[in-house]
């Protein structure tokens, strides 16, 4: 784990940034980027995507960070939600919950920070720190991911360092935690992940540009 450079990439995209903002889904990922972020400028908006389809500990859990934190909390929400879509299409849903209102919100900034990890899965192998992101508009984002290339146990180092409570889902077994419908324990010990939409796929879509697949 080397934080200095992590946090020394956080402060330099800081400082570069006009409207910076984090996309947060309270995993120990989220929370140690978001700590970084928060001990240079404690107002970054903090997009959180209500899915309508979340663990109710996840959303207690938000709850409970947000106040003691103080976050800048941002609630993004489908204009036209639909609970229990995931049964007919997971891709639908995603597209619908995750995709459309969190691609409709980054046009309004220039750099997005994620906790994204290249050991989380296969899709993810390949991330760097900082690349652009084209929106279907045009638009264009620095995406920073500032933990691509720590372990797990470095983000649970860096938590624990720092006093940051998780999730408690994790003592459950849960490694990678999305909408409870399609979230399970993991199937393959090597892929956090591979407990998401029971194996079928990695990705909900958010974290690939339009027009590209996984």
């Amino acid at each position: 784990m080397n934080v200095d450079a992590a946090t020394a990439l956080v402060a330099a995209e800081l400082a570069r940034a006009a409207a910076p903002c984090v996309t947060a889904s309270f995993q120990a990922e989220c929370m140690v980027v978001v700590h970084m972020l928060r001990t240079i400028r404690r107002d970054i908006p903090v997009l959180f995507l209500d899915t309508v389809h979340h663990f109710d500990a996840t959303l207690r859990y938000r709850d409970e960070i947000a106040e003691a934190w103080g976050l800048n909390l941002v609630t993004l929400r489908a204009a036209d939600p639909s609970p229990g879509l995931w049964r007919e299409s997971t891709d639908a849903c995603c597209g619908r919950h995750k995709v459309e209102p969190l691609f409709a919100a980054l046009r309004g900034y220039d750099a997005w920070f994620t906790g994204l990890r290249r050991e989380q899965s296969p899709s993810r192998a390949s991330l760097e720190e900082i690349e652009p992101f084209a929106l279907a508009d045009g638009t264009t984002l620095r995406k920073i991911s500032p933990l691509a290339r720590w372990t797990t146990a470095d983000v649970r180092d860096y938590a624990r360092e720092h006093d940051i409570p998780l999730l408690p889902l994790y003592d459950e077994g849960y490694t990678s935690i999305g909408c409870e419908p399609c979230t399970s324990r993991p199937l393959h010990g090597s892929n956090e992940r591979s407990g998401r939409w029971g194996g079928q796929k990695l990705e909900c879509g958010i974290h690939i540009q339009p027009g590209r697949r996984v």
